[in-house]
């Protein structure tokens, strides 16, 4: 063995660990993509801040008595982006197809929250019956939002109309305009807000979507980060007022995860904005929602 592979590697891999790709069963991708942000811009810095943030925060779960460790992972590293949104989306798609036809589990990090339709374009054949479930403040059913029909306001709209999954449920809903309520009620979109959520309690709430999700072959996990309130993570493109607490977040993802889980994505962290929470929180769900995969799959 030579000295550069004794005592050389790659600094920023995600929690540190690499296992060959083909041994792997989750891959981590990276998108650092934020053309579309209209408020607080920087997302395409989040996949490095939060790799660095998985360097630095201790990788066993309690939860489920798991190491994140011990999990076979491969970091591909990130997706070569464009300025062009459509472009962007296409290559993300072609990258998620090999990775689905593969087998892995695939963990998207971003980047805004546009490129969960890239995703789930990628999923093929299998979205028709792929239950989409976002954690997300915000609904992002606009049809059009500062001029454009594609963008992090938008996206989820385009998924229902394009990638034609088969259920959207958002989670942590607490910002909407009057047209995304009409939207979601005509397209069937179900959405638990927040409010409701504190009333009933997480544990209630991963009851409701568990069969909600019972039908579905397929499940897709969306985490926009600022599900969360901003005093938890206040480095996101768009924050918003009264959001969920970290352990009701953790708790009905827990809940929710199964053998069925396809991929996830955690999107939406603008590090510039802080020094530094807002990765570790998002490095903090990555670990859990992949030690919760794995006790799954045992």
């Amino acid at each position: 063995m030579s000295h550069h592979e004794l005592f050389v590697s790659q600094s920023n891999v995600f929690s540190g660990s690499q296992k060959p790709y083909k041994d792997a069963d989750y891959v981590i991708l990276g998108v650092p993509f934020d053309v579309t942000s209209t408020y607080r811009t920087g997302a395409r810095f989040g996949p490095t801040a939060i790799r660095q943030a998985s360097l630095n925060i201790e990788t066993y779960s309690f939860r489920t008595g798991l190491d994140v460790e011990d999990l076979r992972l491969h970091d591909l590293g990130d997706l070569h982006v464009s300025a062009d949104t459509r472009k962007t989306l296409k290559t993300l798609e072609l990258v998620t197809k090999d990775t689905v036809e593969d087998g892995k589990v695939q963990v998207t990090i971003g980047g805004e929250h546009t490129i969960t339709l890239g995703i789930a374009k990628g999923l093929g054949d299998r979205a028709s019956k792929t239950a989409i479930v976002s954690f997300d403040a915000h609904l992002d059913l606009r049809n059009e939002f500062l001029g454009l029909k594609l963008s992090h306001t938008t996206f989820m709209r385009r998924i229902n109309e394009e990638a034609k999954t088969a259920k959207i449920i958002e989670v942590g809903t607490r910002a909407v305009c009057k047209e995304e309520l009409a939207y979601a009620k005509k397209a069937e979109i179900e959405f638990f807000t927040t409010k409701q959520i504190r009333r009933q309690g997480s544990e209630q709430i991963a009851k409701l979507l568990k069969e909600k999700l019972a039908k579905y072959k397929s499940i897709y996990l969306s985490v926009d980060m600022d599900v969360l309130d901003p005093a938890y993570v206040p480095a996101v493109q768009n924050p918003e007022p009264d959001g969920l607490e970290m352990h009701m977040l953790l708790d009905i993802l827990g809940g929710i995860c199964d053998k069925r889980i396809v991929g996830f994505d955690v999107l939406e962290i603008a590090p510039d904005y802080d020094q530094g929470v807002s990765a570790i929180q998002a490095a903090k769900v990555i670990f859990e929602i992949l030690c919760c995969l794995e006790k799954a799959l045992k």
